[in-house]
Parts: C-alpha cells; sequence; structure tokens
C-alpha cells in the first residue's frame, strides 16, 4: 500500500505567487541581520546593473517552502497515513535577480518517489512577472508515518 501511496504522489504539482514588497525585503533583513546593500541600499544598487534593490535569496527559498506545504494537500492518501518533514534543498540556484516589486511565481512538481526512503522529490522554479526564470531547487521531503 505504501508503494501506491508514494507512486501516486509523482507528477503532483502546485503554483502561487507573491509580490516582493519592500516589506519582505526589510523584515527579512532584520530577522536575519542581513542588511547587506544587495537588499537595503538603492543609491548604490542604482548603480549596478541591476539598478534596483535585489531580494535575498534565501527569502526566495522561504517562498518554495510555501510551495512545499501546498502541495500536501494534492497528497490527500499520503497525508492521511504520513506526515510531511523538509530534509532541505539541493542544488539551489538563483539565475537572475528578484526586484522589489516582482511578482514571481513559484511552480513545485514532485519528480521522483522513493517508498523505501519515504521521500519524495520535487523540482521547484521560481519565475518573475516576465516569465524569466530566477531561481531552481530540488526539494526533498521526508514523510513519517503517523501514529
Amino acid at each position: 500500500m505504501t508503494i501506491d501511496l508514494f507512486a501516486d504522489t509523482v507528477g503532483k504539482t502546485v503554483s502561487c505567487a507573491k509580490t516582493v514588497g519592500e516589506s519582505d525585503v526589510y523584515l527579512f533583513a532584520g530577522i536575519t541581520g542581513d542588511l547587506s546593500p544587495n537588499h537595503v541600499d538603492e543609491a548604490a544598487m542604482s548603480k549596478t546593473k541591476y539598478g534596483h534593490r535585489i531580494a535575498h535569496g534565501a527569502l526566495l527559498v522561504g517562498y518554495m517552502s510555501r510551495a512545499s506545504t501546498m502541495i500536501c494537500d494534492q497528497c490527500g492518501p499520503l497525508m492521511a497515513t504520513h506526515f510531511p518533514v523538509s530534509l532541505g534543498y539541493d542544488r539551489v540556484r538563483f539565475l537572475d535577480a528578484v526586484l522589489i516589486g516582482d511578482t514571481i511565481s513559484i511552480t513545485y512538481t514532485i519528480t521522483n518517489a522513493d517508498a523505501g526512503k519515504f521521500r519524495t522529490m520535487a523540482t521547484v522554479e521560481v519565475r518573475n512577472q516576465k516569465g524569466i526564470l530566477c531561481a531552481v531547487a530540488t526539494h526533498i521531503m521526508r514523510w513519517i508515518g503517523r501514529d
């Protein structure tokens, strides 16, 4: 039965969107202490190829996490018997800047299931409003049996 539950997850996908606001970037900078000019100094960034402040890469991973939570709604039979726990993100790459004011779309697709290890793997893509791929990652989810 477990193998069937995991096999049914492959191909499941969710998407969500978020406009990255100035408050998102400043609150994240305050929480993490990452006050790099890249994120908080418009004058300094205006002299770069980006022309404006950019969102923290780790903030984008946080948005990826939202999508990983949303996928659970697509995994009803598995969720009935197992609890999801993130094991982390591999191959995280920031391919293009996300500017304050950009609206990003995050797509999370389960690409592989390993019933023996109770894991699913997913590709995660972040695109801006122009369709430009800004970030990618592989997410690994461990599924723990409910008691």
